[in-house]
């Protein structure tokens, strides 16, 4: 196997992080070495548009072009939330922009925490009388 023939299969990990502040999307290789990180706030300076679909599909356009200049011809998608929480409004648009950038996406999952519980409330058992 040849260099040209290895640099066609060159595979990375988009791990797309979203809530209603703001969008994150980090492409890494399989190794887990970074090669784009792009936040909403890098594309736009208002605090209420860092969370908008169309800031998350220029997030996502331009993490693209900087994995595509290294190489990475297609990805996996792993889609993050605060636990308990669903995504954020950028989610799909961020995988469409992944997708419309040229890069083949091979899976999407979402790794999203569940809570199970979590650790013990205070006030005790009858909760907090006034």
């Amino acid at each position: 196997m040849d260099k040209t023939e290895r640099e066609e299969n060159i595979k990375g990990i988009a791990h797309i992080y979203t809530s209603y502040n703001n969008t994150i999307i980090h492409i890494t290789d399989m190794a887990g070495n970074t090669i784009a990180r792009v936040s909403g706030g890098q594309v736009t300076k208002q605090d209420r548009l860092k969370a908008t679909p169309t800031v998350a599909m220029f997030a996502a356009k331009r993490a693209a072009e900087k994995a595509s200049e290294q190489g990475i011809k297609e990805i996996y998608i792993k889609i993050k939330a605060k636990p308990g929480q669903t995504a954020g409004p950028g989610e799909s648009a961020a995988i469409r922009g992944l997708a419309k950038s040229g890069l083949r996406v091979l899976n999407i999952s979402d790794i999203t925490a569940i809570p199970r519980g979590g650790p013990k409330q205070k006030h005790g058992r009858r909760g907090r009388r006034p």
